[in-house]
């Protein structure tokens, strides 16, 4: 496992000396090696080769008794691919440049002169952790690709949320959930407590926007008979109804400033007083809170404490907005029409594609909230089998249809590409070549390919 063969491993010589470059060509016959001996060269190389490592002089042209050219190539290669282990190589008094590297992400570091059999060591432990790394990636890929249970999506997006979610749910750490409205802050909130040990005891909701100022108070720590006009009975508050459970205090950016305090003291000390009481009631609860607001700037505008937002702030999951979420528009729309077809007793079998085109092209303001409802009116406004763009009271997106198979995607993808290198190059052909990574003839194949002569960048460059 991690292993590669010849024919997989592609290694980038960055150096300009003629001489050394033959030498490190010599040292790794068991491997493809590509030669680069300036910066301009690396990156043409890094991008057509892909090597997955790279031996960088840091002594390059045009300034090649410093060390600045090659930790600038350093940097580039990593922001591009950041995946390749590069190893810098030396001089014997450039100690702290060669630390300075590794900072800045380097694998390792060889002094010269070179030693065959001790570099091609580190070569190849480079090329290994490299292969190890890349296979961890897939094997993770494919154990995140089911979400959390009662969470519908497909995305990377939310693939990171979900993982998020599992790693701190078995915790008591407190957590905020922040996104946009209608993304599903609830729904997130459960599954935390779903998973974690306290999952057999119960999930306390309270919208603290929801709740006139003058009531939450009471519906947070509860009254003592007695404490106000209309207190006819002692009454027992959310916090303390949550005690062995979760509370989750949905809209805390709403949350007044005087019951900022004492929500802090009881997430400090872990004990409430009734509205009217005198006595100390210690509860074990676990919270999580939510907010579509941004909190460090109510802070700054001191209308949110910074000594509680640190508090709530111990784990924080950020809620992508459905726009964000590439590809779970469609997958939340089925689960919504199968959903209200059920609750509705309704057959609609599914979208037009119009109206796929139109849900793909909206912007969501109101997140999977207003997906959720345009679904269920369009399920019962619906006339036909299938749902149409007008009975979702969208429009499609005439000036950009998504193609409907592989070829079509990949032809376009190549399209973009291509007129948008001419486009940074100002048409110059080599130029837009190094910027994709292919020949010149590899370039005007896919300009013939693709009919692009007639484009005005073209036109400048022939």
């Amino acid at each position: 496992m991690g292993s590669l063969d010849r024919s997989q491993k592609r290694l980038l010589v960055v150096e300009d000396d003629p001489g050394l470059q033959s030498q490190l060509r010599w040292c790794f016959e068991d491997c493809e090696v590509i030669v680069a001996g300036n910066r301009e060269e690396a990156i043409a190389a890094l991008r057509r080769f892909e090597p997955q490592v790279v031996t960088l002089d840091l002594g390059l042209p045009p300034d090649p008794a410093n060390a600045s050219e090659g930790l600038a190539t350093l940097q580039a290669i990593q922001r591009l691919s950041p995946h390749t282990k590069i190893i810098v190589v030396t001089g014997n008094d450039e100690r702290e440049n060669a630390l300075r590297a590794i900072s800045l992400g380097a694998y390792d570091y060889y002094q010269k002169p070179i030693d065959a059999a001790a570099l091609s060591l580190i070569v190849q432990r480079a090329f290994h952790l490299h292969a190890l790394e890349s296979e961890n990636r897939q094997l993770q890929k494919k154990a995140n690709s089911a979400p959390l249970a009662g969470i519908i999506a497909g995305s990377p997006e939310m693939a990171k949320v979900c993982r998020m979610v599992e790693k701190v749910a078995p915790t008591d750490l407190t957590v905020l959930l922040l996104g946009d409205s209608g993304t599903g802050k609830e729904i997130i909130a459960r599954a935390v407590h779903e998973l974690s040990p306290r999952s057999n005891s119960r999930l306390v909701a309270i919208n603290c926007a929801a709740i006139p100022e003058n009531l939450l108070e009471s519906e947070l720590f509860g009254y003592e008979k007695g404490a106000f006009t209309g207190a006819a009975r002692q009454t027992k508050g959310k916090i303390e109804y949550a005690d062995g459970g979760t509370l989750f205090l949905d809209e805390i950016g709403d949350l007044p400033m005087a019951l900022q305090a004492k929500l802090l003291r009881f997430l400090q000390e872990r004990v409430i007083e009734r509205i009217g009481g005198r006595e100390e009631i210690p509860v074990d609860v676990r919270v999580i809170c939510a907010t579509h607001r941004v909190l460090p700037d109510m802070v700054k505008h001191e209308t949110f404490r910074e000594d509680l937002y640190y508090r709530l702030s111990e784990i924080t999951v950020d809620i992508p907005p459905l726009a964000a979420r590439s590809g779970d528009v469609i997958l939340l729309a089925r689960a919504f029409l199968q959903k209200f077809n059920e609750q509705l007793h309704r057959h609609v079998k599914g979208f037009r594609d119009d109206a796929i085109n139109a849900m793909e092209s909206h912007s969501w303001p109101g997140n999977v909230r207003e997906l959720e409802n345009r679904i269920k009116r369009a399920v019962i406004m619906a006339e036909e089998s299938h749902i149409n763009a007008d009975d979702l009271q969208l429009k499609p997106n005439l000036q950009r249809e998504l193609p409907l198979n592989l070829r079509q995607v990949r032809e376009q993808a190549e399209t973009e590409a291509v007129l948008r290198a001419l486009s940074h190059a100002e048409g110059n052909m080599s130029r837009a070549a190094e910027l994709l990574g292919i020949t010149r003839p590899t370039l005007y194949a896919l300009v013939d390919k693709y009919h692009l002569h007639e484009n005005d960048q073209l036109a400048r460059s022939h």
